[in-house]
């Protein structure tokens, strides 16, 4: 940058000379010419020592500065040159208004200004003494401007705390407005701050990190921040820096990828997936090839798996390398085996071949089972206070520790069961936050995750995680569900009916279903709508709780209890004739009919395609012709907002030309 910033400064210089030496030989306004040569000549010293300086000097504003410099000098000389003009005629020809001398007077202080302000701020903080800097004349129109480069100036030159303060104050800027985002980008404040996020201290890593998830609220934006390098700069973070420096840059990295879905890729090809997921399995499954289930007394729940004593070999390895062989750290408590404990049993007992592509020289621990997931906010979450009884102390765990405790070298492993649990309830919700972001729409990521166990994590922790995990694991399974229903190879392989995993996460969503008091309750219908496709005829308890929500006050959830349904009974869906007939079972077709005549346009229309979907399914169904449907979808060819609807379009004269005929045939027998 050294070369590029003497570049810059040669043609000022240069012109500044050739502006004094002309002052000299003015044949007119002597005086005048004088006073602009003196204002010159100091300019000329301060540009001359900025190239001494140049190793130090801030480039962006050095490039306005000197652009606005030469064009004052530019104008110098031209003026002085006119006062050279030597006969009577050339004289009588040469027009110089008295006002152009104070004008470019004027001019010639601001360069001053700007050029002295512009050698104090790329000054380091030894030098500068904590000088106030003041705001130069070129910011004058745009002071933040000013106020930018400043804070990006300390973070090329300050100490730590001033670096940390600086990235502090960007992140200010960067909230307050996207505008001032976008100028910090522009001039040059992503690759120091990054530089602070990789090498400061911990509040200064904390605070860099926060402004870079900041600044990418557009694809531009996210653009820049990533071809300047940060995702090698997070995943380094996600490795081996501290916890909660951890979970801002999970933040962040939600924050790049929920804007710009296409940076998606970048961060999957620097291992960031496989780290998160690592964060999200620490204390919730952790992957070690050697693990135990000890059964004492009967002393289970759903994490009641304790880890074996480290063998030789797994000395050998290290524990983020096999993503795909979990154990469950939680202690024990008082309670007989619960469902989920026996579909984690039989998850591990599964035979899969570890992942050996991390580093081989870092050692392997046996890490220590610490607070369950439940505890990690300090507090009883909201989901523990709607279901009450089932909370009441029952799953309160002990901590215990394994007898063999081997410390792994690196910070990631190293130390954080010690870190406090609001800390590790931060780190799960963000790295949860961050899968969620990543998978959105992306099936290569869908799949790492979906192969790494992470299903087992996020089922865990939609039971027992604190209220804010919760809710980013069942957007998580939200995101990676909808890829799924998109995607056969993805939804055959991750969600086979036979899978553990899935078992677990589908246990998990229609628990909250069947609540149907929890915040949870829209994604995690939208979630198993998604899976529609998925169960066998023999799976008859999902339909039911779907149908109770269609009696919900909350139009919302109506809406989405009826939109899942259609995946159901869709013709697209194999058994859509037995789920629509347990539809029927469930007495949906009375929810519907209500659905369609009362309900808000957002409700009318998937209620209506679902009526038209069981009609088309089972005409023949005597709780049809009962319940008058055939009246019901009479009355809806004459509602011009239902018609509209392509789909209704397609579906509606079907539906009522099927159930006319088998109505008419079995007349007799239904009355």
């Amino acid at each position: 940058m050294a070369d590029i910033v003497k570049e810059i400064l040669a043609r000022p210089i240069q012109l500044a000379d050739h502006v004094t030496k002309a002052a000299d030989e003015a044949q007119s306004f002597k005086q005048d010419c004088q006073e602009l040569k003196s204002k010159t000549e100091k300019l000329a010293t301060l540009l001359r020592q900025a190239a001494r300086a140049s190793n130090d000097l801030y480039e962006r504003p050095t490039r306005r500065i000197i652009d606005d410099t030469e064009q004052v000098l530019d104008k110098a000389l031209t003026l002085v040159i006119k006062c050279r003009a030597t006969g009577i005629m050339k004289r009588m020809f040469t027009i110089i208004p008295a006002a152009a001398f104070r004008k470019l007077s004027v001019q010639l202080e601001n360069s001053i200004g700007d050029v002295s302000w512009l050698l104090r701020v790329s000054a380091s903080a030894d030098d500068r003494d904590d000088e106030y800097l003041g705001l130069p004349p070129i910011a004058a129109n745009e002071p933040i401007l000013c106020l930018i480069w400043e804070q990006i100036a300390i973070l090329y030159t300050g100490s730590s705390e001033e670096r940390s303060d600086a990235a502090a104050s960007l992140v200010s800027l960067a909230r307050d407005n996207d505008r001032y985002g976008r100028l910090i980008i522009e001039e040059g404040g992503v690759p120091p701050l990054l530089k602070l996020a990789k090498e400061g201290k911990m509040e200064g890593q904390e605070n860099a990190a926060r402004a870079i998830g900041l600044l990418g609220r557009d694809p531009d934006s996210v653009e820049q921040i990533v071809n300047a390098g940060v995702c090698n700069v997070f995943a380094k973070i996600l490795k081996e820096g501290h916890m909660k420096v951890q979970s801002v840059v999970a933040w962040a990295v939600s924050e790049l990828a929920a804007h710009h879905p296409k940076c998606q890729d970048h961060f999957a090809q620097n291992n960031i997936i496989r780290f998160l997921v690592s964060h999200l399995a620490f204390e919730t499954v952790q992957e070690h090839s050697k693990y135990t289930i000890v059964n004492m007394n009967k002393q289970n729940s759903i994490h009641s798996v304790l880890v074996a004593s480290s063998s030789q070999n797994s000395h050998d390895r290290d524990p983020e390398e096999d993503l795909t062989v979990p154990k469950i750290s939680h202690p024990m408590n008082n309670q007989t085996p619960s469902q989920m404990q026996n579909v984690v049993t039989t998850t591990l007992g599964q035979n899969n071949p570890p992942n050996n592509n991390n580093n081989s020289n870092q050692k392997p621990s046996t890490t220590t089972p610490s607070t369950s997931s439940s505890n990690l906010a300090g507090g009883q979450n909201k989901s523990s206070k709607r279901k009450g009884k089932n909370h009441n102390g029952k799953h309160h765990h002990q901590h215990q520790r394994p007898r063999h405790h081997v410390q792994l070298s690196g910070t990631s492993i190293k130390k954080r069961e010690q870190e406090d649990p609001s800390t590790k309830a931060n780190m799960k919700a963000m790295a949860a936050r961050a899968l969620w972001q990543l998978a959105r729409g992306n099936v290569a990521i869908c799949r790492s995750i979906t192969e790494s166990r992470a299903l087992l994590c996020f089922a865990i922790l939609l039971e027992k995680g604190p209220e804010e995990v919760q809710s980013y694991s069942a957007m998580a399974l939200m995101e990676i569900t909808t890829v799924a229903e998109q995607h056969a190879d993805l939804r055959r392989s991750a969600f086979k009916p036979t899978s553990p995993s899935a078992r677990a996460v589908v246990d998990q969503l229609l628990k909250v279903i069947e609540m149907a008091e929890s915040d949870l309750l829209v994604p995690c219908i939208r979630s198993m709508g998604n899976l529609a496709r998925t169960f066998r005829a023999t799976e008859t308890r999902i339909v039911g709780p779907l149908v109770k929500l269609l009696d919900e006050k909350e139009p919302e959830v109506m809406m989405e209890a009826a939109v899942a349904l259609n995946k159901f009974a869709s013709t697209e869906n194999f058994l859509c004739v037995n789920h629509s007939k347990a539809v029927i079972a469930a007495g949906g077709t009375k929810h519907l009919i209500q659905l369609v005549y009362f309900g808000e346009q957002m409700i009318q229309i998937p209620s209506l395609i679902m009526l038209c979907y069981i009609t088309m399914n089972c005409p023949d169904s005597e709780v049809l012709a009962n319940e008058e449907v055939l009246i019901v979808l009479e009355w809806s060819t004459k509602q011009a907002h239902l018609v509209e609807n392509v789909t209704i379009q397609g579906l509606l004269p079907e539906s009522k030309s099927r159930l006319e005929l088998y109505q008419s045939r079995g007349k007799r027998g239904f009355h």
